[in-house]
C-alpha cells in the first residue's frame, strides 16, 4: 500500500511544524500530527523508509477532546525517551465518496517518543512479524477464525465490493505461497483451473438433465393420446421407426395403440371420439395434480419459470433454497409433468433455472466459488447460458441471452466460460439424441428461398402486431397474478392448477391445432409444404410431378381457409391460457407459447401475402419476382419473424433474441428481417409499456432489483434518501469505548443489517463499517471460546494494544471491520448514488458531511426513493 503523510502535514527538521489542514493541530479537535525529528543528513532516507514500511504503520488523528481511561496505547520511545502517550484515541479513515488515506505518520509527543498504528484496508488486512497469513472478514489463510463470517442472511443483499476485495486477498496470498512447496503449487494450478473444472462439470450435467427431461416429457405427451404395446417406454414417433408403412393415419401406425383403439378397438368413430377425448383429459389431469402437489409440499420454490428470480440473485440477492437440490430435483420431474399436461407453457425459462441450481450446487465443490457470493455469480451465469443452450439447442443464443437479459455482472472471463458451458452442454445434449433426428436445432427450416425487399414492410408490421400482442399479455397476466396474490385464490393454488388444466384440455382436444404439442404446431408453422405434408395448412391446388422440381405458387385450397379459422381460434385460445398459467404453483416457461402466438399470426399473414403474390404478380411491390410461377414468398418466414416479434415484445430481448432464432431455425439469411422485427417490437413494447415480463414480475414480487437499463431522471441528493432524517439519532457504535452489554443492547433494540462504527458518539468521524451478522457471530464465539469476555468488556476496533486494567478482557473485534466502506457526501446527486449501486453492486453507502458521519442509504433506501418518484408505491419493495 502506497504510503504517503497526511495532506498538510510537513516531515521536516524542526520537531512541532504544523500544517493549516483543518485536522491539523491548530484545529480545536485534533492535535498535531506528529513527526520524526531527524537530521538533514538522514532525511532522504527516512522518508523513504517511511514510504516503504510495513502495513504496521497509518495515519492517527487522535482528537484531543476525547479520553477513555481504560484503553490507552503502548508507546515506544525513541532513543530511550520517556514513553509518553498522547491523551484521547482516534483512528480514522478520511476521504470523499469512499477513498481513503491509506499512508503513514510517524507520531512524536514532546519526548520524541514514536506511535505506530496498523494500516486501515478494507478488511483489516494485516502483516505481522509473528503471521504472515492475510486476515479479510474473518477468514486467514488457514481457516475462518469466526464460522460464518462474511455470509449472509436469507433474503439479504451481497457486498459485491467486498467479496471481490476478499477472493483478490485470496488469489494474492495463494500465488504467493506458490513457490514454498511443490504441494503449494499444484494448489495454486488447482485454484487457477477450479473455474473451468466447474464450468465444465454444469456443462455435462446439464446436457444429461436437459435429455432425461426432453425424453421424459415426448413420452409422457404421447401417453395421452396412447400406447406402445410391444415397447411402453417409446414415445409415438419411436415405436413407429420400426414400421414399413408408407403413410399414417392421423400420424398413427399400426404398432401405435390410441386409448379408444385398446378399449373398443375402434380407432374413428363417434365411440372413439369420446374415449379419446376422456383419457386426453384424464391423462392431462393427472399430470397436473402430480406437478402441483409436488412443488408445494417438496419445493415451494420449483414453480413459475425462474428467470425473474435467477436476475434477482445474480444481481447480488440471497434466496435460499432457490437454486438448492430439492429445487433441481422437483423442477425437473416437475417440468416433465407440467410439460406433458398440455398446458400453455414452455420448459424453456425453467430450464435456465434447473441449469442455474446444477451451477449453485457444483459451486459448492470449490471452495473458491462456493464461499464467495459474488464468484459464485459467475458460476451461475455461465449457467444460465447452458441452460438457454440445452433448451433450443443454441448455444452462442444461450451466452448472449445470459449476458442481456440475466446476468448483473459480466466480465469478460465469464463470458469465455458461459461459452465453453453452453458447448458442453449443446455437445452433451446432441449425444443424447433426444430428439432422433440429425439436427440439433429445434426447428429446422428446409428452404433458403431470398426475401424480397418489399417484404420488410410486412416484417415491421408483425413486429408492431407482436409488440401490441405482447403488451396485451404482459398488463392481463399481471393483473390476474396480482389478484391471485392478494385473494382467496392464491391459497388453493393445486385448485387452481388442477381447473386451469381442465379447462385447458377441454378446450384443446376439438382443435386439431391446440391438441398437438406446442413445439411440433411450431415446427408445423415454420415448415414448407412439400410433397409430403398433408395437413390442412397445405391444401393448394398444386400438383406435384417430380419431387425434386420447385414448389409452384399456386391458389389457396379450401382446407388452407379452414387451418386459417383454426389457427385463429388457436391464437386467441393459446393467448388467454397462457395469461391464466403463466405464474402457476408448476414449473412453467414462457418462450414456447410465445414463439407460438407469433408463429399462429405470421403464418396467416404470410399465407396472405403469398395469395395476394399468386393473384397480382407483375405488382411493383413483387419487382417482378414473382411472375415466373415459382413461389416467391414464404408463409414459414412470416411464422419465423411473427415468432420472433411476438417473444420479442414479451420478454425485450433484442440480440440475443435474433441468434437464438436463426440458431433455432438454422434460416441464417434471414437475420434482416429477425431483426427488423425484433426491433419494432421493442419499440412498441416500450411506448405501450415499461417493463417486460421478466421485470414486471420482479416488480410485483418486491424483489430489490436495480435495473442497470433504466434512467434516473431526478435531481434529489443523498441528504434527501438517507437514514436516517436530519432529525433523528443515527444507531453507531464507537471504536472503543462500548462494552458487549452495550452492543447486544443496541442490536436487540434496533434491526439495522450493520452498524457504522464511529471515533466516539461525541465526534462522529468514520472509522468503519460492521455488518449485524458478523457482531451476533463474533460475539457469541467469544463468548463460547475466550475466557474472561463478559458483558463489560470494551469492545475495540482497532490494533492498539489496550493497558490492561483489572477490569475483563477487552475484546477485539477489529477483524471483522469494513475499514474502508464506500462513502459519499450529502450533497451527492442521487442520480450519481443510483449509478454507484448498480455498477458497483453496493449494498448500502454511508454519507458524510464535512468528514462526520450523517446517515446511511441502502440498497432499499434506494428502490423506494426510485419508485416515490415514479409515484409509485414504495411499500412493494419486501426485503432488505
Amino acid at each position: 500500500m502506497e504510503k504517503f503523510p497526511l495532506k498538510g502535514t510537513n516531515i521536516s527538521t524542526s520537531s512541532t511544524v504544523v500544517g493549516t489542514h483543518p485536522l491539523s493541530g491548530d484545529h480545536p479537535s485534533y492535535q498535531a500530527v506528529g513527526r520524526k525529528t531527524v537530521s538533514p543528513a538522514n532525511e532522504k532516507s527516512f522518508i523513504n523508509t517511511t514510504s516503504l514500511t510495513s502495513d504496521d504503520e497509518m495515519i492517527d488523528i487522535t482528537p484531543n477532546n476525547v479520553s477513555n481511561p481504560n484503553y490507552q496505547y503502548h508507546s515506544s520511545s525513541n532513543g530511550g525517551g520517556g514513553g509518553s502517550r498522547e491523551d484521547g484515541v482516534g483512528e480514522e479513515r478520511l476521504g470523499a465518496a469512499g477513498s481513503g488515506l491509506g499512508g503513514s505518520s510517524l507520531h512524536t509527543g514532546s519526548d520524541n517518543s514514536v506511535r505506530t498504528s496498523p494500516t486501515h484496508s478494507r478488511f483489516g488486512r494485516d502483516f505481522h512479524s509473528d503471521h504472515e497469513g492475510v486476515s479479510f472478514s474473518g477468514m486467514t489463510d488457514n481457516s475462518d477464525d469466526i464460522p460464518g463470517i462474511g455470509q449472509y442472511e436469507d433474503f439479504h443483499t451481497i457486498d459485491w465490493q467486498r467479496d471481490i476485495a476478499r477472493d483478490r486477498m485470496r488469489h494474492r496470498y495463494i500465488v504467493k505461497k506458490r513457490q514454498d512447496s511443490f504441494w503449494d503449487l499444484l494448489k495454486g494450478a488447482h485454484d487457477a483451473s477450479s473455474g473451468w473444472v466447474c464450468v465444465l462439470l454444469v456443462g455435462l450435467f446439464t446436457g444429461c438433465v436437459a435429455g432425461v427431461i426432453d425424453i421424459g416429457a415426448s413420452w409422457m405427451t404421447d401417453l395421452k393420446f396412447g400406447i406402445c404395446p410391444q415397447a411402453f417406454w417409446l414415445n409415438r414417433e419411436q415405436c413407429c421407426w420400426s414400421s414399413n408403412e408408407t403413410s399414417f393415419v392421423n400420424g398413427n401406425c399400426s404398432q401405435w395403440y390410441t386409448w379408444s383403439e385398446i378399449i373398443t378397438s375402434s380407432r374413428e368413430g363417434f365411440g372413439a371420439y369420446i374415449i379419446s377425448y376422456f383419457f386426453y383429459i384424464a391423462w392431462a389431469m393427472l399430470f397436473a395434480l402430480l406437478a402441483a402437489s409436488l412443488v408445494r409440499m417438496f419445493a415451494p420454490y420449483a414453480c413459475g419459470s425462474g428467470i425473474p428470480e435467477i436476475k434477482t440473485i445474480l444481481s447480488g440477492f440471497i434466496i435460499r433454497s432457490y437454486l438448492g437440490k430439492w429445487t433441481l430435483i422437483i423442477k425437473s420431474v416437475g417440468l416433465i409433468l407440467s410439460v406433458s399436461t398440455g398446458l400453455s407453457l414452455g420448459k424453456e425459462g425453467p430450464m435456465v433455472h434447473i441449469a442455474s441450481c446444477i451451477g449453485n450446487i457444483l459451486s459448492y465443490l470449490f471452495p473458491k466459488y462456493g464461499r464467495n457470493e459474488a464468484k459464485k455469480r459467475e458460476i451461475i451465469s455461465a449457467a444460465a447460458a447452458a441452460g438457454v443452450s440445452v433448451a433450443f439447442g443454441a448455444p452462442i443464443g444461450g451466452v448472449l441471452f445470459s449476458l442481456e437479459e440475466v446476468s448483473y455482472y459480466f466480465p469478460l472471463k465469464t463470458l469465455w466460460r458461459s461459452f465453453f458451458c453452453a458447448l458442453i452442454a449443446a455437445f452433451i445434449l446432441r449425444s443424447i439424441n433426444p430428439f432422433g433426428n440429425e439436427h440439433s436445432v429445434l426447428f429446422y427450416v428446409e428452404y433458403n428461398k431470398p426475401w424480397i425487399f418489399f417484404e420488410l414492410v410486412p416484417f415491421i408490421g408483425l413486429g408492431i402486431i407482436g409488440g401490441v400482442i405482447a403488451t396485451l399479455f404482459i398488463k392481463a397476466n399481471l393483473w390476474w397474478c396480482r389478484f391471485r396474490k392478494f385473494s382467496k385464490l392464491g391459497q388453493y393454488p393445486v385448485t387452481e392448477v388442477l381447473v386451469v388444466t381442465f379447462i385447458t384440455a377441454v378446450i384443446a382436444y376439438p382443435n386439431h391445432y391446440t391438441r398437438m404439442n406446442t413445439s411440433e404446431l411450431i415446427y408445423l408453422l415454420f415448415s414448407q409444404c412439400g410433397i409430403s405434408n398433408r395437413d390442412y395448412l397445405c391444401d393448394y391446388n398444386r400438383n406435384f410431378t417430380d419431387v425434386n422440381s420447385a414448389i409452384e405458387i399456386a391458389a389457396a385450397g379450401p382446407g388452407v381457409y379452414k387451418a386459417i379459422w383454426l389457427l385463429t381460434l388457436a391464437l386467441v385460445m393459446k393467448l388467454v391460457m397462457t395469461i391464466f398459467t403463466f405464474g402457476m404453483k408448476v414449473p412453467c416457461g414462457l418462450f414456447i407459447p410465445s414463439l407460438a402466438l407469433g408463429a399462429i399470426m405470421g403464418r396467416i399473414v404470410g399465407i396472405g401475402m403469398e395469395q395476394l403474390a399468386y393473384h397480382y404478380p407483375k405488382i411493383w411491390i413483387f419487382s417482378g419476382e414473382c411472375s415466373t410461377g415459382d413461389d416467391c414468398i414464404t408463409p414459414g418466414l412470416y411464422a419465423m419473424v411473427g415468432a420472433a416479434a411476438v417473444l420479442g415484445g414479451v420478454t425485450r430481448m433484442t440480440v440475443s433474441l435474433v441468434v437464438i432464432m436463426f440458431e433455432l431455425t438454422g434460416g441464417v439469411r434471414y437475420i434482416v428481417p429477425l431483426m427488423a422485427a425484433a426491433m419494432a417490437s421493442k419499440w412498441v413494447g416500450d411506448a405501450l409499456g415499461r417493463q417486460g415480463i421478466y421485470d414486471a414480475h420482479i416488480a410485483l414480487n418486491g424483489y430489490p432489483f436495480l435495473d442497470s437499463k433504466d434512467e434516473f431522471q431526478h435531481t434529489t441528493l443523498a441528504a434527501d434518501v438517507m437514514q436516517p432524517k436530519r432529525n433523528e439519532t443515527l444507531s453507531v457504535i464507537t471504536q472503543d469505548s462500548m462494552t458487549v452489554d452495550d452492543i447486544e443492547t443496541l442490536l436487540k433494540e434496533t434491526e439495522h443489517n450493520g452498524y457504522p462504527v464511529v471515533v466516539s458518539k461525541e465526534n462522529q468521524y468514520l472509522v468503519g463499517f460492521v455488518l449485524r451478522r458478523d457482531l451476533n457471530l463474533a460475539i457469541a464465539n467469544a463468548r463460547r471460546m475466550i475466557d474472561g469476555i463478559a458483558g463489560q468488556s470494551l469492545v475495540i476496533f482497532t490494533s492498539a494494544q489496550p493497558v490492561q486494567n483489572l477490569g475483563p478482557s477487552p475484546l477485539k473485534l477489529k477483524k471483522i471491520l469494513d475499514m474502508a466502506p464506500i462513502t459519499v457526501t450529502d450533497q451527492t446527486p442521487m442520480e450519481t448514488v443510483v449509478d454507484m449501486f448498480r455498477k458497483l453492486g453496493l449494498r448500502q453507502t454511508l454519507v458524510t458531511h464535512n468528514g462526520r458521519l450523517l446517515g446511511v442509504i441502502t440498497k432499499k433506501d434506494v428502490l423506494r426513493h426510485v419508485k416515490q418518484m415514479d409515484n409509485e408505491d414504495p411499500n412493494t419493495v419486501l426485503f432488505n
